[in-house]
């Protein structure tokens, strides 16, 4: 059967290519390489990726909580033109994996939403540049909304995760698989913590320090308890990109990660499991 080899998480603002092009030793460069090494050395045939889509795969007029990608390739980012940001054509999706997690989750208590049909946007090529670069890994999208309240649970998020977990387990041969969660730990973009003249607002650092400390302790448990639809609201109007860090923490279990690295002033974090 398959198994989970890695699971890694990182923020995925448009502007990081350009800016790791430009200074690839600068702080980016050095907290995206970190978690990069931990997946070279895993070398996970296959990822899936916990994402949140910036309304350009999902809308309010259908939106789900949970999606699933099944395809062979995808493209991205979509329709994104943020200065400096790499376009990918034929990116590749496994068809198998993707499928199976939707069976999966339907024989779990989940009804996934599947398309057949679907471009991705910065929120995946970002993660998948850095860490992937050559895309020689296909990967599976698993959308989960956390842009647009009402949020999901983060205990069902967890549980989701969990599944994902039990899926990759179950899946038949000997893919070496690994877990991206792609997301902010706080952020506020155009919202009421946003600075003036400009789109981004400072993040809650107490959450943010709060995230990690729970992350280093394994006290996700604690997490799940204080990740409430209002305390996300309150630590910035994209913190519930965090909802794709819960559902690989679901995957992971009670296993501490062996690299975390906050960047406060950001809002992120960079975190990496290893399972050999």
């Amino acid at each position: 059967m398959a198994e989970l080899v890695g699971a890694f998480g990182v923020p995925h603002m448009p502007g990081t290519p350009l800016a790791v092009r430009e200074q690839p030793n600068g702080e980016l460069g050095q907290l995206f390489g970190a978690i990069r090494q931990q997946v070279d050395q895993v070398d996970p045939d296959l990822l899936v990726v916990f994402d949140t889509d910036h309304f350009a795969m999902w809308y309010y007029q259908r939106l789900p909580v949970f999606a699933i990608g099944v395809a062979e390739q995808t493209s991205g980012p979509a329709t994104d033109d943020w200065p400096g940001l790499t376009s990918f054509e034929g990116i590749p999706v496994s068809r198998e994996l993707g499928r199976h997690l939707y069976v999966c989750g339907l024989d779990h208590g989940f009804d996934l939403t599947l398309t057949e049909e679907f471009t991705v946007d910065h929120s995946v090529t970002v993660p998948l540049e850095m860490l992937s670069p050559e895309m020689q890994r296909p990967m599976v999208p698993f959308w989960v909304n956390g842009i647009a309240p009402p949020l999901p649970l983060a205990r069902r998020v967890y549980a989701a995760g969990q599944m994902v977990r039990k899926a990759i387990e179950a899946l038949p041969g000997s893919a070496r698989v690994g877990v991206i969660a792609s997301g902010a730990i706080s952020g506020d973009i155009g919202g009421p913590r946003a600075h003036p003249g400009g789109p981004g607002g400072p993040p809650d650092e107490d959450w943010v320090t709060f995230v990690v400390q729970c992350m280093r302790d394994g006290a996700i448990d604690d997490l799940l308890n204080a990740a409430t639809r209002e305390r996300l609201q309150k630590a910035g109007n994209v913190t519930g990109e965090l909802l794709n860090w819960i559902a690989l923490f679901g995957a992971v279990g009670d296993r501490r990660p062996c690299v975390v690295e906050p960047q406060l002033k950001s809002g992120n974090a960079y975190a990496a499991w290893r399972f050999d």
